[in-house]
C-alpha cells in the first residue's frame, strides 16, 4: 500500500473491525404538570420560555434513554454481521492526501473536518466511510442521547452538567465514535430534532427527539456532495459548526445541547462551488484526481472484484494491517498532548498564512494542529519543517482569496510561499 504520509515517511496501516453498539433512540421529555407558569433557562442547556399568568402548567425536564449496555452480546453480533460491509481503510490504493487528512482529523478532532474535492468516481465517499473500522473509543455517559463528555463541561447534555454539580454518581461507557451520514433531503426537523406539539396539547407532555446533530455531538458528520446541499441545511450547520451547540426553537420553547463534531464533506467541483462561510469551516481541504497509472488502475479494478465477491475473506485479509493502523492511531491519539513545536515556526506559519492574505486566523491555528498530529502519528514529540511542509497545502488552499485570471493552482502557490519564508 503506499504509503500515507508521502515519499518520506513510513507507511501506516490497519485497524480493529468495527464493533457498533446499538441502542433504542433516547427522548428528552418535557413534562407538564398544571399550575402557574415558571420558565428556566440554563447557559448552553435546556430552556423553557413561557409568560407567567398565561400558562396553567408548569415544566418539568426529564430524561428518557436507553442505557447503551443493556444489549446483550449475541444481539450486538447479530447487528454486526447483519450491517452492510465497509470497504477495508488499507485497501484504498492511491489518494494519499485525502487519507492523511482524515487520520489527522481522528487523531486531533480539533483540526475541524476535511472537505474533498475530485472527479466523480476517484473513491471519495468509499475512503470516508471506511474510516469507521479505524474510529477509537471514547468515554461517554451511559444513556445520554447528546454522547455527553463525563469530563468535559463543553460537550455536556444540560441534564448531565446539573447531575455532576450535584454530587450525582454517573455509569460511563467506552463506545466507538459515531459516523452519521447526512442525506441531502433530510429535512431541518431531522437534523436539528423537532418537538411535537400535537402531543403536548393532546397528553400535556412535550417531547423532544434529537436529531442527527445531537448523534453527531463528539462524532464525526459526514455530508456527500456537500456542494448540492440545500441553503437552509447549510445554515444549520454553520450555526453548530460555530457555536457547538443546536437551539430548536419551537412554539415558544427554546432546547439547545451539544454539537460538536468533525465535519466531513466531499463533492465534484463540476457540480458546483460551496458557499465560501461553509468551506471556512472545514480545518483541511484535499483534492483527488483520476488514477493515471494503468498498473494502478488494474490493481484497484482487481481489489474492488475480491471484495464484490465476498467482502467478509476480503476484509479478513487486510485484517492485520487494520489492527496495526488501529494502533497506531491510539498511541497518536494519546501521546498528542506532549507534542510541542517551536516559536520559530509557528512564527513562520503565520508569516505564511500573512503574505498568502489568508482571511482569519483559522488558518494559522489549523495548521499548527495538523502538525502537531502528523509528528504524533510518526512517533515523534516535535514538529520539523517537513511536518508542516506536508500539511500547509491542505490547511490553506480553500481559505486563500479566488482569483478569476490566476491560472495556478491555489495549492502550489502555498508551497511556493511556504519554500519562500522557511529557506
Amino acid at each position: 500500500m503506499a504509503s500515507v504520509l508521502g515519499s518520506s515517511s513510513t507507511a501506516i496501516l490497519a485497524s480493529r473491525p468495527l464493533s457498533s453498539q446499538t441502542s433504542k433512540p433516547s427522548i428528552s421529555s418535557l413534562t407538564l404538570s398544571p399550575g402557574r407558569s415558571s420558565g428556566r433557562k440554563f447557559y448552553g442547556g435546556i430552556g423553557i420560555h413561557g409568560k407567567r399568568g398565561r400558562s396553567q402548567f408548569h415544566v418539568a425536564v426529564t430524561n428518557v434513554a436507553t442505557d447503551i449496555n443493556s444489549v446483550d452480546q449475541p444481539q450486538k453480533l447479530a447487528a454486526k454481521e447483519s450491517q452492510r460491509p465497509v470497504y477495508p481503510f488499507p485497501a484504498i490504493v492511491g489518494q494519499d492526501e485525502m487519507k492523511l487528512c482524515l487520520l489527522l482529523n481522528v487523531i486531533d478532532p480539533k483540526i475541524g473536518g476535511v472537505m474533498i474535492m475530485g472527479d466523480r468516481g476517484t473513491g471519495k465517499s468509499t475512503t470516508v466511510r471506511s474510516l469507521v473500522d479505524l474510529l477509537p473509543e471514547i468515554k461517554v455517559v451511559a444513556g445520554d442521547p447528546f454522547n455527553s463528555d463525563p469530563e468535559d463541561p463543553e460537550s455536556m447534555g444540560v441534564e448531565v452538567r446539573e447531575s455532576i454539580m450535584k454530587g450525582e454518581n454517573l455509569s460511563v461507557v467506552m463506545t466507538k465514535i459515531n459516523m452519521v451520514d447526512l442525506p441531502l433531503g433530510a429535512t431541518e426537523d431531522r437534523v436539528c430534532g423537532t418537538i411535537d406539539i400535537e402531543k403536548a396539547l393532546t397528553e400535556g407532555v412535550k417531547a423532544f427527539e434529537p436529531g442527527l446533530l445531537a448523534k453527531a455531538n463528539r462524532g464525526i458528520l459526514y455530508v456527500d456532495e456537500v456542494n448540492l446541499l440545500d441553503d437552509h441545511l447549510v445554515d444549520v450547520l454553520l450555526d453548530s459548526a460555530a457555536s457547538g451547540w443546536n437551539t430548536v426553537e419551537r412554539e415558544g420553547i427554546s432546547i439547545s445541547h451539544p454539537a460538536r463534531f468533525i465535519l466531513i464533506g466531499s463533492g465534484n467541483p463540476e457540480e458546483g462551488e460551496l458557499r465560501p462561510q461553509l468551506l471556512d469551516r472545514f480545518g483541511m481541504h484535499a483534492q483527488v484526481g483520476t488514477v493515471r497509472d494503468a498498473e494502478l488502475r488494474v490493481k484497484i479494478v482487481e481489489e474492488r472484484a475480491r471484495f464484490d465477491k465476498n467482502p467478509k475473506e476480503f476484509r479478513d485479509s487486510y485484517k492485520a494491517e487494520q489492527e496495526k493502523l488501529q494502533q497506531q492511531i491510539g498511541s497518536a491519539r494519546s501521546s498528542l498532548s506532549s507534542v510541542q513545536i517551536d516559536r520559530d515556526l509557528q512564527v513562520k506559519i503565520s508569516k505564511v498564512c500573512a503574505e498568502l492574505n489568508v482571511d482569519g486566523l483559522r488558518g494559522d491555528i489549523v495548521t499548527n494542529r495538523a502538525a502537531k498530529a502528523l509528528a504524533a502519528l510518526k512517533g515523534r514529540d516535535t514538529v520539523t519543517t517537513e511536518d508542516i511542509a506536508t500539511v500547509i497545502p491542505n490547511c490553506l488552499r480553500h481559505r486563500l482569496r479566488k482569483d478569476p485570471l490566476e491560472s495556478i493552482d491555489s495549492g502550489l502557490l502555498v508551497i511556493e510561499k511556504f519554500y519562500e519564508v522557511f529557506s
